[in-house]
């Protein structure tokens, strides 16, 4: 019987995206069969890098092209960004099946269907960006959510929590948007992949915040609190509204965190008004 932990790591470490992708579903599919072992298992090596081509180039997000939807150029620039996080994300979700051990099955099953979404989400990008003349790697990309990844990398609290519930969480909130556009324009392809992503990144986030949860229960901390301290620690400022609130609760947030959020987002907005004004 082969071994979740190995396959992870190969698939991690498998440079060419069609291969990886590839590999991702066979995994997922053995999984689902009951046919990988994941009790025991090598201890995993600090592996901070994924396997990945030459392109896309990465840059400083500064740097990334122009996204909107005036031009087909600036829509292929959105898409492509967001197909470079979902391959981002099937390296986070085999990261988190590789890195973190001792966990209950349900942990490791919900980063197996993760992995196995986020591929499927690649895949439909893709070819929505194929439809506008453009592939995978023809545009620069940042890595701002993998660097995230490898400075929280150490704790599993602070991955789930920075890496989740604040990075990953945020698609719930700018994806409905952009649906709309897509639709405005008469690109029902992606309006309709981006509503799939919508409602699976649901279920992401939510695992990221039962797994957050989980570690706090583990070291008897208040999460409500603890999201927070360790959004102060790790980041330089807090998430901007307007927050999809619905969404969110169903992701697992609770609803003192939204007050919270929404109280940080107005203090900010009333500071930034006044600055204005000055």
């Amino acid at each position: 019987m082969k071994n979740l932990y190995q396959e992870a790591k190969n698939c991690f470490l498998t440079v060419d995206p069609d291969e990886k992708l590839e590999l991702s579903l066979q995994i997922a599919g053995a999984w689902e069969a009951g046919s990988l072992e994941w009790k025991d298992g090598e201890s995993p090596l600090q592996l901070d890098t994924p396997g990945r081509q030459d392109k896309p180039v990465l840059v400083k997000p500064a740097k990334v092209k122009n996204r909107g939807f005036k031009s087909i150029q600036q829509r292929a620039a959105l898409i492509h960004a967001l197909t470079h996080i979902e391959l981002t994300a099937v390296n986070l979700a085999w990261d988190s099946v590789y890195r973190y051990r001792h966990l209950p099955e349900e942990y490791y099953a919900d980063w197996v269907k993760t992995a196995k979404e986020e591929t499927q989400h690649f895949f439909l990008l893709r070819n929505s960006l194929r439809d506008m003349g453009y592939d995978y790697g023809d545009l620069p990309a940042h890595d701002e959510l993998w660097q995230m990844a490898v400075t929280t990398a150490d704790d599993l609290m602070a991955r789930m929590a920075i890496v989740h519930r604040v990075l990953e969480a945020r698609a719930l909130d700018v994806v409905p948007f952009s649906v709309g556009k897509f639709r405005d324009i008469g690109d029902k392809k992606t309006a309709d992949s981006l509503i799939i992503i919508a409602n699976d990144e649901i279920g992401h986030v939510n695992a990221g915040s039962r797994w957050f949860r989980y570690r706090c229960e583990q070291e008897k901390t208040d999460p409500d609190k603890m999201f927070f301290t360790l959004m102060e620690k790790y980041l330089k400022s807090t998430p901007k509204g307007p927050f999809n609130t619905d969404a969110r609760l169903k992701a697992g947030f609770s609803p003192a965190e939204m007050q919270e959020l929404q109280r940080l987002d107005l203090q900010y907005k009333t500071a930034k008004k006044a600055n204005g004004k000055c």
